[in-house]
């Protein structure tokens, strides 16, 4: 049987940590930034910009999730890659990563007109606002080569466990972001188009650190073995898992949308409530990623090197992990989580709607747990097509109980069939992982 090597240590709690807190820590930023960015165009004492900064943030970060395939699929690769001491492979994959963020970014640019066309016909916003988000939109899609370049950089340092440059470059490019938010807008009087402007510098200055931090990868000449990065079987798998992610995370993200639109017929009050309970989901995503990003590296890791146990080792360790931060979240949210509502509204009728709703935001970690782990588990296996036909299979059962409960039971219907979805993925996982497990024996 085969042992770990110098390129797959053995797993242990200190080592799953020492990938997972970083990112727990690297996500805790990422909310500062849009209350800065929010803050700072409410000095200007008109509507409009914080609504043109909203809805342009919101299109641009929806263009560029699409790629966001481009982190897990790269995360899953590379650490199989290294798990077989494939080094050639593991620069190779950082080229092809830029690559395709080069190619998708140049897209965007330069179909950005019919982009944003098409944002506003599906949300359609006031002229004034339209105006400034377009403002606002023309100048940031400039990064957008850099935003998902992003995705490729911080999936190939994940897979190597250097999670604390992911940390460094997600804190510079926040700090970068909010010191320049101060200066464009409050201290020069730019606008939107200074908050614009502030996240395109920062955007490509992260890139530029996350490019530095990974210098290694550049010192020899594996990384433009052009033969290598552009064989034709290596790049039909890379298609193909990041195919597979891409189809698996549209009907995640179905299942979240149709959610807030079936909200939307229950009135203004409970589309509201759902809204800031659906926070706590956030929150629980930000805590379990660290824990869900270290399996995608340790499991991708034991399969490149074809050691089952350590496979095992490495799922078991890491959900142990994500179990203890379910249960101190769902003890949390039972014992703070009226006090978390009258924080995010003032809404006397909200912060009531919510509280009805708040059990299932104590139960929501709880059954949300396996899902998240197994995800992290199959990226790391680059099983996509199981997490593709698996999604499928939840989304159906999603879409059955949404016609059982919703009528019956309104709003506690809807939260029990987002259950019910968490639990269809969780058990349809489950129960490919075993195949998982045995495909570990074999070569990748």
């Amino acid at each position: 049987m085969a042992e770990p090597t110098a390129d797959t240590p053995r797993v242990t709690h200190r080592r799953v940590l020492a990938i997972a807190l970083p990112i727990v820590l690297s996500n805790a930023t990422v909310p500062i930034l849009g209350i800065v960015d929010t803050g700072v165009v409410g000095q200007l004492g008109q509507a409009a910009p914080i609504g043109a900064v909203g809805i342009g943030a919101v299109i641009l970060t929806a263009v560029y999730w699409v790629f966001g395939f481009l982190r897990m699929g790269t995360t899953g690769l590379v650490g199989q890659a290294r798990g077989a001491s494939n080094h050639a492979e593991v620069a190779a994959l950082l080229t092809r990563a830029l690559l395709i963020a080069g190619g998708a970014g140049g897209a965007i640019i330069l179909f950005q007109q019919a982009i944003f066309a098409g944002a506003f016909l599906v949300s359609p916003a006031s002229p004034e606002v339209e105006i400034l988000a377009r403002d606002y939109m023309s100048i940031r899609v400039w990064s957008a080569p850099a935003a998902i370049a992003i995705y490729g950089l911080t999936g190939w340092l994940i897979a190597l466990e250097r999670t604390r440059a992911v940390l460094v470059i997600q804190v510079a490019m926040n700090g970068v972001n909010i010191g320049l938010d101060l200066v464009f807008v409050l201290a020069l009087g730019f606008g939107v188009e200074g908050v614009a402007l502030a996240t395109v510098i920062a955007e490509w200055s992260g890139v530029a650190l996350a490019l530095w931090l990974c210098r290694d990868a550049f010192a020899t000449q594996l990384w433009r073995d052009w033969g290598r990065v552009f064989d034709r079987a290596r790049l039909m798998h890379m298609a193909g898992v990041n195919t597979d992610i891409l189809v698996r995370s549209l009907l995640l993200q179905a299942i979240f949308v149709s959610f807030l639109f079936f909200g939307a017929g229950l009135g203004d009050v409970t589309l509201a409530a759902n809204q800031v309970l659906l926070q706590f989901l956030q929150v629980t995503a930000f805590a379990l990623d660290g824990f869900a990003f270290a399996a995608e590296a340790l499991v991708a890791q034991a399969m490149g090197a074809h050691l089952r146990g350590q496979l095992r080792d490495s799922a078991i360790k890491t959900s142990q992990w994500g179990l203890i931060a379910v249960v101190l979240l769902s003890a949390l949210f039972a014992v703070g989580g009226t006090t978390i509502i009258d924080v995010m509204t003032t809404a006397d009728s909200v912060r009531a709607e919510a509280r009805l709703y708040l059990p299932w935001m104590v139960v929501a970690p709880l059954i949300g747990v396996v899902p998240w782990m197994l995800d992290g588990i199959f990226i790391g296996a680059t099983r996509s097509r199981d997490m593709r036909n698996m999604m499928i299979l939840s989304a159906l059962v999603y879409g059955a109980a949404i016609a059982i409960l919703l009528p019956s039971f309104g709003n506690h219907g809807l939260w029990a069939a987002l259950m019910v979805s968490f639990v269809a993925r969780g058990v349809t996982l489950g129960l490919r992982y075993p195949a998982l497990e045995r495909a570990a024996l074999r070569p990748v």
